[in-house]
Formats: structure tokens, C-alpha cells, sequence
């Protein structure tokens, strides 16, 4: 009997781990420079955290159960709802802003294809309390600050702004779920979909012209005065504006001006209230998209205060796919720096106390514990990048000494044993 994984899920060898370590450590060193502090979540959380976050029909994308007493689970196909439910449990007395970033596994029920796993995951962060524009421009700084930092090339990051379009919308007479459809058309691109469905809806000439120009706006921060000619009419998006402009200037005081305005990103889900954001990397195709986030208030869905929270997060694994289709250098070294090799099995024991020897010292050492002839230990250690080897014989023993062979140079030299882990350590 065969036994294979489950279909859309993966398995990460030796290397491919040590590059996603290096990036998840990367990630992490640059999100706690900024004051972010880490938080974990359930893999698996009630079910109606994601129903009344998404609706009735998010249960035929995720995975949900009845667990033995009954209860109705899910696991978790995204980390921003169970982050809102924490806030809930935990946080609501903690004084604000609250900065938390997140790592890790998520699961959808869907068709697995290229860039698109049941089993992925999730880097990223909330800034629950924050004022805007202010907490938007350092959370977007500090998301090209970690693409800079990983050598991502060819990335771009857009910026929109749903109050703009939402109080057009509104101000045509529509609400409710209309709104809500014309919203998830602007999120698609369709633009043919969408001008049927705003002829359908009578919308006035003027707001479906108005949405039609907007939503192909794109550009750097000169666009916006030909922005504000289009939406002078009305004066909540003429708010909405105002906070664009004040986010450019925050960027800017952030020293991050590689960024585009892009008035046509919807995110049609209705908790989004102003900035949003999305990040993409052309050469991955139909799958483009490695970030979004933006400012909501998932929290009061819950049954919270109002409280606006500011995130966004990483798909990982796209970042890590957009990595390697670039040839990125991402640094990956052994876990191992020395190797210890008894020559004969009659001072394997004393191997062993130099190999443990050096551990508690902090030094990375591995053992011979098959008993490998000479040339097979120094072929291991040449293919697993072991910088050193320990040959331990009988005569240099008695002599209170082993040999330390440089693995680069060649070099070899007696090193007394009452030395063996200082000489590593420095």
C-alpha cells in the first residue's frame, strides 16, 4: 500500500526549509524593529467565527467538522478573524495601539493549482487602535521594507481608497447588497460586468461615469488633483481624499516613496472602511497578488467596541515562489560546523564526550554513529557544508590532543583537548 500526502498539501526538504526559515526570520526580524510583538492562534476555531465574518457559503472553501462533543469547527482559513477573536478574549483592557504580527498554517477547500495550495501560510500583522493615516503609511513602509530587505525585485505596491468609492456609490441611492455587488465587480476588474449592472440599477449618468474614470485611475501622487476635479460633487469623497493625501505625506516622512495610487482596488469585503492595499509581482501571473491588507472593523462584527484595526499579511508562499522564479541569493547554511569522527570503534565513546562537550558549549556539532570508514565521513561532510572535522585516534588521545581538519583549506592541525572548545568558539 502507497501512501501519499494529501492532494494539495507539500512536503519541504532540508534546503527548501532552510530558505523559508531564513525568510520567516527575516520577516520577523524586520517586523519587530517596528514594535511588533508575536502572537499565536488555534489551527482549528469555532465555525462561526468564519460564517459570520464571510457568510453561510465560506463552508464550501474550508474544512469544518463536528469534533466528539458535538461542536461545529473549522480549520482556520485565514489568521485576521482569529485575531479579532483574541482581541475579544484577551486584549480589550490592553491599552492602544496594539502591535501583533502572526505566523502560520492556513486551509482552504479548493482546486489545487499552480501558486494556490489547500495548506498554506500567512505572515503578517495588526494594528489594532492606531490612528490613520498614520499607523497605514508605517504598516506600508514596513512592508517594502521587507521585500528590500529580501532582495524582491519587480514588486509594486498599490493604494486605494474605499471611501472614495463607497460614498460615490452611496451617494447614487445605493445600499445594501447592490452596493455590495457593485463593489465585488470593481474587486474583479470587470468593467464590462460592471457597466451592465450600473444601467441595470439606473444609476445617474453622473455617479457611473464618475466610478468608470475612477476605477481606471492609476498613477503616482499627481493624480489626485484630477481625482478631486472628478469627485467635487460630493463631499464625503472629497474626505476620503483627504486621507490619501495625508497617507502620501506620512509615506513619504516614512521615506517610502516607491508606491502607486490606484483608485480601482475594491476588496469587496464590506469591513474594509478606508486605505487598502495590495502588493504584486508581475512575473507570477494569474497568482500576482503576495500582500493585501488595509483598515477595517472586524472587531465590531464580533460583537465588540469599534475600534479600527490597520494589517495586512504575506502570502508566504507565493513571496517564497516569487523568490525562487527570481534566482534570489537567500543565504542557506548547515546546521552543522563540526564533525566529529572517531577513527576506530575503540574511542567512539570518547567521541561522544567530545561531541556533547562542544554542544553545551553552543557549538553545532554532529557524531559519527555508524561507523564510517574515514573517506565516507569526510565525503559527508564535504556535501553537507561542515566546516570542520574532529578525527579522534588513539595516539593523539593519549597525548591529550585531536586533529581539526578545515574542511575549505584542507588544513590540519593538533588541537589540545582542554582547548578543543574554545578553539571553536573564537
Amino acid at each position: 500500500m502507497e501512501i501519499k500526502k494529501p492532494r494539495g498539501t507539500r512536503d519541504f526538504l532540508f534546503n527548501e526549509m532552510e530558505e523559508r526559515k531564513y525568510v520567516e526570520n527575516t520577516l520577523r526580524r524586520i517586523f519587530e524593529t517596528y514594535g511588533y510583538s508575536e502572537i499565536k492562534t488555534p489551527i482549528f476555531e469555532e465555525l462561526s467565527l468564519f460564517t459570520t465574518k464571510s457568510g453561510e457559503g465560506i463552508k464550501e472553501q474550508i474544512y469544518h467538522f463536528q469534533d466528539k462533543g458535538g461542536r461545529d469547527l473549522a480549520l482556520r482559513p485565514e489568521l485576521t478573524a482569529p485575531v479579532a477573536r483574541l482581541y475579544l478574549n484577551e486584549l480589550q483592557k490592553t491599552p492602544k495601539p496594539i502591535k501583533m504580527y502572526y505566523f502560520g498554517s492556513c486551509f482552504r477547500y479548493e482546486r489545487p493549482q499552480a501558486g494556490r495550495f489547500r495548506q498554506f501560510w500567512q505572515f503578517g500583522c495588526e494594528l489594532i487602535g492606531g490612528k490613520v493615516p498614520s499607523s497605514e503609511a508605517e504598516i506600508i513602509a514596513m512592508s517594502g521594507h521587507c521585500l528590500e530587505e529580501l532582495g524582491l525585485e519587480g514588486y509594486e505596491i498599490n493604494i486605494g481608497n474605499l471611501g472614495i468609492l463607497r460614498n460615490i456609490i452611496n451617494g447614487a441611492g445605493i445600499f445594501g447588497e447592490e452596493h455590495d455587488q457593485i463593489m465585488g465587480l470593481i474587486d474583479k476588474g470587470d468593467v464590462e460586468a460592471l457597466q451592465d449592472l450600473l444601467n441595470k440599477l439606473e444609476v445617474d449618468d453622473r455617479s457611473r461615469e464618475t466610478l468608470l474614470k475612477l476605477i481606471g485611475m492609476k498613477g503616482d501622487g499627481s493624480i489626485l488633483d484630477e481625482v478631486e476635479e472628478i469627485i467635487s460633487y460630493n463631499e464625503k469623497s472629497l474626505e476620503a481624499l483627504k486621507e490619501v493625501r495625508e497617507l502620501l505625506e506620512a509615506l513619504e516622512a516614512f521615506d517610502f516613496h516607491d508606491y502607486i495610487v490606484n483608485l480601482g482596488i475594491a476588496r469587496g469585503l464590506d469591513y474594509y472602511s478606508g486605505t487598502v492595499f495590495e502588493i504584486y509581482v508581475h512575473g507570477l501571473g494569474a497568482q500576482k497578488q503576495i500582500s493585501g491588507g488595509g483598515t477595517y472593523n472586524l472587531i465590531e462584527i464580533f460583537g465588540g467596541e469599534e475600534v479600527e484595526s490597520t494589517g495586512f499579511a504575506f502570502g508566504f508562499d507565493r513571496v517564497m515562489e516569487a523568490l525562487r522564479k527570481q534566482k534570489a541569493e537567500i543565504p542557506v547554511t548547515g546546521h552543522v560546523d563540526v564533525f566529529v569522527a572517531p577513527i576506530n570503534k575503540d574511542v567512539k565513546l570518547k567521541a561522544f564526550e567530545i561531541a556533547q562537550k562542544l554542544r553545551k558549549s553552543g557549538v553545532s556539532t554532529d557524531v559519527d554513529l555508524a561507523g564510517k570508514k574515514l573517506k565516507k565521513v569526510l565525503s559527508h561532510a564535504n556535501t553537507a557544508g561542515i566546516k570542520y572535522v574532529v578525527l579522534v585516534g588513539a595516539r593523539e588521545l593519549e597525548e591529550g590532543k585531536v586533529t581539526v581538519k578545515n574542511m575549505e583549506s584542507g588544513e590540519q592541525e593538533l588541537v589540545d583537548l582542554l582547548e578543543i572548545t574554545n578553539y571553536f568558539q573564537n
